[in-house]
């Protein structure tokens, strides 16, 4: 499907907004240079900013798994936001990335990657690349992902910026995700940014046995669910009332 997060969840609790200066990154290469602005001062000036973000918006919110954490401390957010929204890459909210999309909330990332129980070597699907920014954190953890984007323009500047930043076990395919990315299959977790009315079967086909599905549900009131593939079926556990954008594309034909 590939639209990108609106998602807040809105039982969450939100602690105060941590601005960052409007300081620019280093020299980075070819099409990123429209992410991104000249900085000699520092290769990574932000990080402070990001390492508050972790601690006052995610930690303070109750994630706790190591690797989720470590991967939101190394990954730039800032550079996959547009440059006139940059500055506020690191505040307690989702910010406009174009097309009517959104990169979501630090939080709502954090809390899908750690209900998805990523693991280093894991083949992950990704439904919504939007900026890039969630299959980067995913990449940071060690997994190799598999991310489509219905919107091509967000797909090409996705792959630019995950480029740039060095995510390297990550590929962008534009199109509609609503059928998955069945030549990989199985994956040992999917993470959809977008929500459908109802779960596609063929997401949960493409799960391995043990796989996670993690995936927004609802018009409306929306609910993310875990969707774990049994030896006989599959488990559902309902996480958290969210907002997301909703999902386009097949998913949003009417069934006969």
């Amino acid at each position: 499907m590939g639209r990108t997060f609106l998602g807040s969840p809105r039982a969450a609790r939100r602690p105060g907004a941590v601005g960052a200066g409007a300081i620019l990154i280093a020299l980075m290469v070819n099409g990123a240079a429209t992410m991104a602005g000249p900085d000699s001062a520092s290769p990574d000036p932000l990080r402070e900013a990001r390492l508050r973000m972790v601690s006052e918006q995610i930690e303070a919110r109750g994630i706790r798994a190591p690797e989720v954490l470590a991967a939101l401390r190394a990954v730039p957010r800032h550079l996959f936001v547009p440059a006139e929204v940059r500055e506020s890459a690191y505040n307690d909210g989702p910010l406009p990335i174009g097309h009517g999309q959104t990169i979501s909330q630090p939080y709502v990332v954090a809390f899908m990657t750690e209900a998805a129980r990523i693991k280093p070597g894991d083949r992950v699907l990704e439904i919504g690349t939007g900026s890039g920014y969630q299959a980067a954190v995913l990449d940071a953890i060690g997994a190799r992902v598999w991310s489509i984007e219905i919107v091509p323009d967000l797909a090409e500047r996705a792959r630019r910026a995950l480029a740039a930043t060095g995510a390297s076990r990550v590929t962008v395919r534009a199109g509609d995700g609503t059928g998955g990315w069945p030549e990989e299959a199985p994956f040992d977790a999917i993470v959809v940014t977008a929500a459908p009315e109802q779960v596609p079967q063929a997401l949960l086909d493409q799960l391995k046995v043990g796989g996670r599905l993690v995936i927004p549900v609802g018009s409306g009131s929306q609910e993310l669910l875990r969707i774990t593939r049994t030896g006989t079926g599959f488990e559902r556990e309902p996480l958290l009332s969210v907002r997301f954008v909703p999902m386009t594309g097949e998913a949003r034909r009417p069934r006969p």
